[in-house]
């Protein structure tokens, strides 16, 4: 066969990654005068390394993040009070093999959903099902959907590995449809043992007036808090510090 019959037979085959280098490592072959099977063992790395990109990428798109955060990329410096320790033992991602949940709650712009997504985003790059979402919009979208498509968004929420609920309780009181979207999806997680990380601004004592219904929200703590982390977050708000890194560099110019 020559080499463009075996470009095509590879992507036949469909194994892109090896058709991809297959020019390059003949040329690498021949230069160094490497052996076969050395040629042979790359070309198959190259293909596990397209695969578990794309499937990467796959995950990606499906989890519902809108961007890639990391720990890195977090200010540690400017908010001494944000708990780091509690943070990075949550981004081993343990938390998940064990069904465990996370509770990330304090001051708004102390950099809850940042953590929240770049742990997310790890899970992604680990293998793990995640969905991500913001709890006030998708609970609305749940009471304004049909049937069909509130079994759909039902499922999307029970099957992944880790579920993300950001900025719980944002808009305070939700619908009495939301309120019960909520409770089925803990209580039926906490059955699975999947877990759910939750940011939110509002202290759990409170939950139960957002509810409007105690009894509920002790159900739903419960649950939650029954295998869970608990996060506090306190101190200076990352927002405010950009807003007036804005407006002094408006200042200036």
């Amino acid at each position: 066969m020559s080499k463009h019959e075996i470009e095509r037979a590879l992507i036949e085959l469909r194994l892109s990654g090896m058709a991809a280098t297959l020019e390059t490592r003949v040329l690498q072959a021949q230069a160094s005068e490497q052996p076969f099977l050395e040629t042979f063992c790359m070309l198959l790395q190259d293909e596990l390394d397209r695969r578990r990109s794309r499937l990467t990428e796959r995950r990606f798109k499906q989890c519902g993040l809108d961007e890639r955060l990391t720990l890195a990329d977090f200010d540690w410096h400017f908010n001494p009070k944000v708990p780091r320790q509690a943070c990075f033992e949550l981004h081993t991602l343990k938390f998940i093999t064990e069904g465990i949940n996370g509770l990330l709650i304090g001051k708004p712009g102390t950099g809850k959903s940042h953590i929240a997504k770049a742990v997310a985003y790890q899970a992604t790059l680990q293998g793990y099902g995640v969905r991500y979402v913001e709890a006030d919009s998708v609970f609305a979208h749940y009471c304004l959907a049909s049937p069909a498509e509130q079994v759909k968004l039902l499922k999307g929420m029970l099957e992944p590995d880790l579920l993300v609920l950001d900025d719980l309780f944002l808009a305070r009181r939700i619908s009495d449809g939301a309120a019960e979207l909520l409770q089925m999806v803990v209580h039926r997680r906490y059955k699975l043992r999947r877990s759910i990380v939750v940011t939110s601004n509002r202290i759990v004592e409170d939950w139960g007036k957002y509810l409007g219904d105690n009894t509920m929200s002790t159900t739903i703590l419960d649950r939650l808090m029954h295998r869970s982390a608990l996060l506090a977050f306190e101190g200076k708000s990352y927002r405010l510090k950009e807003a007036a890194s804005r407006i002094a560099s408006a200042g200036a110019a």
